[in-house]
């Protein structure tokens, strides 16, 4: 992980992977090859305008967030600031690509009018609620337990990564919702300075990242956080066998998010994949199961329940009680039904056992996903 200097850096045909750009987010992004990322997270400054020292019931100081980074002198300020960030950000996205934007209720309105103003198109709002939220000290508001995030699209027609089975598989086999519970970061995985204090006071939780990477892209990505911090998502792309670059202008966040990545493990290949979608996968005609000699013409297959028959015909289509058709419109025809799916409908019998014929297209799958990989399967 080295630095490098923006002013020589990236020509069109080259990217600084792996890698934390010093400078201003707006500058370096703006010095990229146009449409060269396929995601990119943004975690900007909120604006918390923040007056004066906040203070627990027993006067202790709260470590709010008063940086100097976070302070604009008013709202058509920080408008523009977001207008330049995005416009930067877009132009760097592949036309397929998409964006997550963090934020809390100070300044996430803000960044989704401009969002839509700028051609991007809405997926989704995600909530982020706070499994331990910070408590309201002064008890006049409500306790701030979330934050929001906007996962938007380069354009409508953009077609972006969406892995639904994977965040369901995540979800112990439910569909994921739009609002998270996590922990905001503390313990072992808040980063420290060398005075012991926070090394950064809005540091997200891998947690987080790891379900948004898991979700909206694919190994080998290309991720790009304008606000890299202490490498938050650096280290889960790294991880997850995504490639990122960070952009920092704060020494000493960088500082701290070099140490961080070069403790990160990449998992194996096998490690970072990700259930796929059904609809995914190859498409395998029955047809081709017969001209590979899986099962021949005049073969019997049976029904589920044993209560039906039909034989296989030579171009791949079935016979049964004259009805005649795909595996499916057969399947249908004979239990009177509007649809069905023929792949699981139908048997065959071998050894005195009946095999759903969706094995023989599983099988066709793995040797052409091992032929796409130069590898056989086991």
């Amino acid at each position: 992980m080295t630095k490098i200097d923006t002013k020589s850096q990236a020509t069109p045909r080259s990217l600084p992977l792996n890698q934390i750009l010093a400078g201003d987010c707006i500058e370096v992004m703006n010095s990229l090859p146009e449409g060269s990322v396929d995601l990119i997270f943004a975690d900007p400054p909120y604006n918390l305008q923040l007056k004066g020292e906040l203070h627990r019931p027993d006067n202790s100081l709260v470590d709010a967030v008063d940086d100097h980074w976070d302070q604009f002198s008013s709202f058509a300020s920080y408008d523009r600031f977001t207008r330049d960030w995005l416009a930067a950000a877009r132009r760097l996205l592949k036309p397929d690509g998409a964006i997550w934007v963090i934020g809390s209720y100070h300044n996430i309105f803000r960044v989704g009018a401009e969002l839509q103003n700028q051609g991007f198109w809405i997926l989704n709002d995600v909530v982020w609620r706070k499994a331990n939220p910070m408590p309201n000290f002064r008890g006049k508001r409500l306790t701030n337990a979330h934050e929001t995030m906007i996962w938007a699209s380069k354009s409508e027609a953009a077609r972006y990564t969406f892995n639904y089975e994977a965040l369901k598989s995540l979800n112990e086999g439910v569909q994921m919702r739009s609002d998270w519970v996590l922990p905001i970061c503390t313990g072992g995985e808040r980063l420290k300075d060398a005075d012991g204090g926070k090394a950064h006071p809005t540091q997200k939780p891998e947690a987080l990242l790891h379900r948004v990477l898991v979700g909206s892209t694919n190994p080998g990505d290309v991720v790009l956080d304008p606000f890299f911090g202490t490498g938050t998502t650096g280290a889960v792309a790294k991880m997850l066998g995504r490639d990122f670059i960070g952009i920092e202008r704060e020494e000493a966040y960088r500082e701290v998010a070099q140490k961080r990545l070069a403790r990160v493990r990449k998992f194996d290949s096998e490690g970072i994949a990700t259930t796929k979608a059904k609809r995914a996968e190859p498409r395998v005609p029955f047809g081709q199961v017969i001209e590979r000699g899986m099962l021949r013409p005049g073969e019997e297959l049976f029904s589920m329940n044993s209560r039906h028959k039909a034989k296989v015909r030579a171009d791949g289509s079935l016979i049964g009680n004259d009805v005649k058709g795909s595996i499916h419109q057969v399947g249908a025809a004979l239990e009177g039904a509007p649809s069905c799916n023929g792949w699981t409908y139908w048997h065959f019998r071998r050894e005195g056992r009946m095999v759903p014929i969706d094995v023989l297209r599983q099988q066709i799958r793995a040797e052409m996903e091992a032929d796409e990989t130069g590898r056989r399967p086991n």
